[in-house]
């Protein structure tokens, strides 16, 4: 065992095959096949908990950037004078993150996760700096797609770090310190964000967790010097992930723009509607057709790989689609203030988070592991149906025991669709797989954010003037909320049944490395 200038555990080099040598003259993919990294000394549980305990930062800041923005929005909307361009503040960072997160995957397993968290917290605080320097709705707009740059490695990295320190069967019991990080953005995410936009200023949202990645950028220098390393050489799709951020950024231009400034079959949303179809048709070619393609076909053949994917994306992006559009509903068709509506969801990021943190402890410890998060999701799914119904007679009582539910419910489906799916593929492609599942995560919330916004915005065009802009929300109906709390309620119960149908695989105690 070596350890490089860093100070990094890398493999001790040892004589290479002639036909090792000829693997990498022939090329990146063909070095790939022949490349397999050597075994390292195994971290024992302290090091592994600094460590994990290390990456609640970074987990911790690409968390609460969308929840302290949900609240905010009708205030970030009234200061610019622009209400229906506020989705795109999600969509925009959304799609950022989207298209560059299996980037990020196979970037990491090139150059090793600490390089790559660096370079997701630079690009991440710079987008930061001109969120918060913004005086339009567009340069925000501009901001939030670097911040969504810089996003999509945050969470990521540690989900890949985790992956790198401990076996399948010990990962879920060191989610539960994710799970903590989880809990306090999401509890703390809704409230601080009311209250900056009701007693300071809209653009501190946006500059107040810059001192916190500077402290995670001095943490990545320094603990993860210890982290293990596995790199691979690997062929970056940039052709691929180019397809997939045009194809998505046609589809949700034309969500946001049908039914609010142009009619649906008008020709600008067709011709988008169009652009999104051919692009979307062109990626899945290049996944099929490239070298080494964004998503690797290993990956997708594999259907336990792709039921967990499935059932992480689909109930993920539901709760995206509630963080963002609740505290909407509560301000604009119920009155509340930013300050209570962002304290109202306090009850539900903070169940679900300690929902799953307590599963996580009882997946690696039972064989039948999937029984809790099924059974808790139908509850989910029974809560939101509750909520879509009595949406136009709430009261606060009943709202608050309504998310209880959602969020306990929820909460056992993150720690197992990730261990369900790192439990299944090769170690190789490790670091692309979580890149994967997040990349299919962020993309249906983008979808649902942009297909909500229609809904919720559609009907406040005629009111919107120069003037009277920021009061265009206000008149949204109760009822268009309550088909978004129908539509939230079929994706989670896409997530149930692709749950069920996931194979039930005993959980490997081997580290990712000597499952090569």
């Amino acid at each position: 065992m070596n350890f490089d200038r860093g100070g990094s555990v890398v493999p001790r080099p040892e004589p290479r095959a002639a036909e090792a040598i000829a693997a990498d003259a022939a090329g990146p993919a063909a070095a790939a096949v022949r490349f397999t990294p050597r075994p390292v000394a195994p971290l024992g549980h302290r090091e592994r908990r600094i460590i994990v305990t290390s990456m609640m930062l970074p987990v911790f800041i690409g968390s609460v950037d969308q929840s302290i923005l949900a609240s905010s929005l009708p205030s970030i909307g009234r200061a610019l004078g622009d209400v229906h361009d506020l989705p795109w503040l999600i969509t925009a960072f959304l799609i950022a993150a989207t298209a560059l997160t299996p980037l990020y995957g196979k970037f990491a397993d090139i150059h090793g996760r600490r390089v790559m968290l660096l370079v997701a917290l630079g690009v991440y605080m710079t987008g930061s700096l001109i969120s918060a320097s913004s005086s339009s709705m567009l340069m925000l707009i501009c901001g939030r797609i670097v911040q969504g740059c810089g996003s999509g490695g945050l969470v990521t990295s540690a989900q890949m770090i985790l992956g790198d320190i401990a076996a399948p069967k010990d990962r879920a019991k060191y989610y539960a310190y994710f799970s903590v990080a989880f809990t306090t953005a999401g509890g703390c995410g809704p409230a601080l964000g009311g209250w900056i936009c009701d007693h300071l200023y809209w653009w501190v949202i946006f500059v107040w967790n810059v001192p916190l990645c500077l402290v995670a950028v001095a943490l990545s220098l320094t603990v993860l010097r210890r982290l293990p390393r596995y790199e691979r050489p690997h062929r970056l799709d940039v052709i691929g992930a180019v397809l997939v951020m045009a194809a998505s950024s046609s589809l949700m231009l034309a969500l946001n723009l049908g039914g609010a400034r142009y009619p649906w079959l008008s020709p600008p949303v067709f011709a988008l509607v169009t652009c999104a179809l051919l692009l979307g048709t062109a990626s899945v070619v290049r996944l099929l057709t490239a070298v080494e393609p964004l998503i690797p076909i290993d990956i997708l053949s594999d259907p336990a790989a792709r039921l967990a994917m499935l059932s992480n994306c689909f109930g993920w992006g539901s709760i995206i689609g509630l963080n963002i559009f609740l505290p909407m509903y509560l301000q604009s068709a119920l009155g509340w203030s930013a300050t209570d509506s962002g304290l109202s969801l306090v009850i539900l990021m903070v169940t679900l988070n300690a929902s799953a943190g307590l599963s996580s402890q009882i997946i690696g410890r039972v064989k039948h592991y999937k029984a809790l998060p099924i059974a808790c999701l139908v509850l989910a799914v029974a809560a939101v149906i509750a909520l879509a119904v009595s949406a136009s007679a709430m009261t606060p009582l009943k709202f608050e025991i309504i998310l209880f539910l959602i969020g306990v419910g929820f909460g056992p489906t993150a720690p197992l669709t990730q261990v369900a799916l790192q439990n299944t593929v090769a170690a190789r492609h490790l670091g692309t797989a979580i890149g994967a599942m997040n990349f299919t995560r962020t993309l249906m919330g983008t979808i649902l954010v942009a297909v909500f916004g229609a809904v919720v915005l559609g009907g406040a065009t005629a009111r919107e003037t120069a003037a009277a802009g920021a009061q265009a929300l206000a008149g949204t109906s109760v009822a268009a909320f309550s088909v978004v709390f129908f539509v939230v309620a079929g994706t989670l119960t896409v997530a149930l049944i692709t749950m069920i149908r996931l194979e039930e695989k005993p959980l490997s105690e081997t580290m990712p490395n000597a499952r090569l």
